[in-house]
């Protein structure tokens, strides 16, 4: 009795906490101990989340008020946040052509802000290969999964209509006269 009523007591008084700290409040998109989606619900007990693949988690605010909370939410309604996602690329290409190709992705994907332009940083030059990361900004932050998926699909329709190979990190081109390994770009089915 005595271990269940202190666990009971951390929770809620972990809830008051949470409450005026203002971490997040009901409806944000948050990322807190594994779990990622949007707060339900917030009691003096638990904090409950739905996760993108529309299930509900329960976390004890203890819990919630001792790990790390990351709030995608509130900084998305003002400014957005910024997505990035990195690409390794042979020294045969040329980084202008690299990072034209990748920002051509990003202004190609749905709530991909233009304002801030999407930004390539090369982040390390390797025993192979560049790699390169590319920035952008969206407000759409429920949306992330989905956003970046398409973004990686741009991306690779982008590199493969330039007739740029993808070739890392775990793969060893021999130039011995055969064709590229670049896969046939395949349209994408209208909406009509």
């Amino acid at each position: 009795l005595s271990l269940g009523s202190t666990t009971a007591v951390a929770n809620v008084v972990a809830g008051i906490v949470i409450t005026y700290t203002r971490a997040f409040r009901v409806g944000d998109y948050v990322h807190i101990a594994d779990t990622e989606g949007r707060i339900v619900d917030r009691t003096a007990f638990v904090t409950r989340i739905r996760t993108l693949k529309n299930v509900d988690v329960s976390l004890p605010n203890s819990m919630v008020m001792s790990g790390r909370v990351v709030n995608f939410s509130s900084q998305g309604r003002e400014s957005g946040i910024r997505l990035h996602t990195s690409v390794t690329i042979g020294y045969d290409v040329p980084w202008p052509k690299v990072q034209e190709l990748l920002i051509s992705a990003a202004q190609a994907t749905e709530h991909i802000e233009q304002d801030p332009p999407p930004f390539v940083l090369q982040t390390s030059l390797d025993d192979n290969y560049v790699s390169y990361e590319l920035n952008a900004t969206t407000r759409s932050v429920s949306r992330r999964p989905q956003i970046y998926s398409e973004l990686h699909a741009n991306i690779l329709d982008a590199f493969h209509a330039a007739g740029v190979e993808i070739t890392s990190p775990h793969y060893r081109a021999v130039r011995d006269g055969n064709e590229p390994a670049i896969a046939p770009v395949i349209p994408r089915a209208s909406e009509d």
